[in-house]
């Protein structure tokens, strides 16, 4: 049996990071897969794919084997998460340690959540929580990772109303992929011809979706001319740049995907771009504090040297 090793270094440490925070947006576009081609109930119960058997069979066809193979990747994502509370804890790295555990918990509540998604039968509002509980795992594994390639964490860069400000944004990003849900799960594809609705407008909640994403886009833009007006530090300010960008592209397919009908390829990109706005907002979030190595905002001035 193999030993490990006494202590892994950051560089592993950062790369079992990336393999889980690229394994959680994975498994939202796998499950944008099985929800638009319809096959939320391929394998129609939980834990095991029919009642008599974990795996799916051939009288299930393409819907069992697309819905299985999702179910798959949740053993993936175990397998990773283990991984990194292992490397985490056998390494001087304890300021990660948190964030490792509370990753590895995620996927057995993912797990669950997606276990009582089948068994009361799609129902959307336990469809937005599966959604939404793998937002906040591509969350906190973007900043885990993010963490890890640096020495540790330090003081914050910018000021309390700076901080507040890429606060709101977060939260505005969270009300954002709620009602995106909200959208989803009033919308046409539900996973399944006999899967509910949630009885709501869906144009009407389309409206809200759009006018707290033009909330958002007006919170990153003045944040952005904020930092450039005041010589923010580089870091702050490319992440705001970067998440602006990713906002802005998130926005037109989601206008087109509205005006010609939600086409499958552009509601599967639209996932895609949620992921990516989640992973670049913890990563604002995360760039406001600086490496152990900086100089915290508040510094105090270096002592003069007393006159000889």
């Amino acid at each position: 049996m193999p030993v490990l090793p006494a202590s892994f270094s950051s560089t592993t440490i950062s790369r079992v990071a990336f393999a889980n925070l690229l394994a959680n947006g994975a498994i939202v576009l796998t499950g944008g897969v099985v929800r638009l081609t319809g096959s939320g109930l391929g394998c129609p119960t939980w834990p095991r794919c029919t009642d008599e058997s974990f795996v799916t069979t051939p009288e299930m066809g393409i819907h069992g084997v697309v819905e299985f193979g999702n179910r798959l990747l949740t053993f993936v994502l175990a397998v990773l998460a283990v991984s990194l509370v292992v490397v985490v804890v056998r390494s001087p790295r304890r300021d990660l340690r948190p964030l490792a555990v509370a990753a590895f918990l995620g996927i057995p509540a993912q797990g669950v959540v997606g276990g009582i998604t089948v068994l009361t039968g799609l129902n959307p509002w336990t469809v937005a929580a599966h959604f939404l509980v793998s937002m906040g795992l591509v969350a906190l594994t973007t900043v885990l990772w993010l963490r890890s390639r640096e020495p540790g964490v330090g003081e914050p860069l910018l000021g309390r109303p700076f901080r507040l400000l890429v606060g709101a944004i977060a939260a505005v990003t969270a009300l954002v992929l709620v009602m995106g849900t909200v959208v989803t799960g009033s919308g046409p594809h539900s996973g399944d011809p006999e899967a509910g609705r949630t009885g709501l407008d869906p144009e009407l909640v389309s409206h809200l979706h759009a006018d707290a994403v033009f909330l958002l886009l007006g919170l990153t833009v003045a944040l952005l001319v904020a930092l450039y007006a005041t010589d923010s530090p580089g870091r702050v300010r490319r992440a705001a740049r970067d998440l602006l960008v990713v906002q802005l592209a998130q926005g037109v397919v989601g206008y087109v995907q509205y005006f010609t009908g939600l086409p499958i390829l552009l509601v599967l990109l639209h996932m895609l771009g949620a992921v990516l706005i989640t992973a670049y907002t913890a990563r604002l979030v995360w760039s406001v504090r600086g490496p152990v190595s900086e100089r915290p905002l508040t510094a105090p001035a270096e002592p003069a040297v007393a006159a000889r």
